[in-house]
């Protein structure tokens, strides 16, 4: 049976977003019921999720969510990934109906969803601020988010963007949490000639490219932040998990205590070399 699955993500700023979806849209076990853009031009973002959607030959309904945090100012005002739809003049118009998507998809499916954040959470802890019964009827939740075993508290990026929505979503009710953060993600990463080489091949990463070449005027790799934390929900096995309370201070860092009778499960080492096998085997 397919995992019922819905992405919100702010695709359009690190190139890794877009490499999680081209992922979900090739999994064979993945039915994307819906996708939910966040933080700067959430339109623009949701116009890149359509045309990989597009490309990938599955209709799927996109949605541009919130564009600015819950309290304090936006760090990631602009989608610079959108220069590439610019060049190509695609265009599309959405509905602004995020929040009752996800509500109504939730509840319609109770304990079948299994929701991905790979961008700041004001989405979705707005969502759960609002009706506080909706985050226990998830199946699961996969997050891409935090730092937790490094010893210092440090911030990471989609955290700090709205560190009160994660709060909202770390003090909810959703009955299995699974996080993915830098502990982990920082050791799955590739060159860009290894990126080339091996998203040429394939039709739908090839399209992922398009966007990489901004992302790669400054930079020479691509860490895969966000295809691990989507990859945990299809095989566990990529990462081991300690169970525990995650804590998120007002400026965004991450704490973590231990905790065996705790709903939550954050990673805190990686087989890169199986991950980066599945994510290969799996994505077209």
């Amino acid at each position: 049976m397919k995992e019922k699955v819905i992405l919100d993500t702010d695709i359009g700023s690190d190139i890794d977003d877009a490499i999680c979806l081209a992922y979900l849209l090739s999994h064979p076990d993945c039915e994307l019921t819906g996708i939910t853009t966040v933080t700067g031009q959430p339109e623009k973002r949701a116009m890149i999720a359509s045309y990989l959607c597009e490309k990938a030959n599955k209709d799927i309904p996109v949605f541009p969510g919130m564009s600015e945090p819950l309290i304090g100012q936006q760090k990631q005002k602009v989608a610079q990934q959108y220069q590439f739809l610019e060049k190509i003049s695609y265009k599309k118009n959405f509905c602004g109906e995020w929040f009752n998507f996800l509500r109504d998809t939730i509840r319609r499916n109770p304990g079948q969803i299994n929701l991905i954040t790979i961008g700041p959470l004001t989405n979705i802890g707005i969502l759960f601020k609002i009706d506080r019964e909706l985050p226990s009827l998830l199946k699961a939740m996969y997050i891409m988010g935090g730092c937790f075993f490094e010893g210092e508290k440090k911030s990471e990026w989609n955290i700090s963007c709205d560190p009160f929505a994660a709060y909202e979503v770390f003090n909810s009710s959703v009955k299995n949490v699974y996080v993915c953060g830098l502990d982990v993600t920082t050791k799955v990463r590739m060159t860009k000639n290894e990126v080339i080489e091996n998203f040429i091949r394939r039709k739908l990463l090839k399209e992922v490219l398009n966007f990489a070449e901004i992302w790669f005027e400054n930079r020479d790799t691509v860490t895969f932040h966000d295809p691990l934390a989507a990859s945990i929900l299809f095989e566990k096995t990529l990462c081991e998990f300690q169970k525990g309370k995650v804590f998120v201070d007002q400026i965004g860092r991450t704490g973590f205590i231990q905790d065996e009778n705790n709903n939550t499960s954050v990673a805190f080492k990686v087989d890169s070399t199986a991950f980066f096998s599945h994510f290969f085997n799996i994505t077209t």
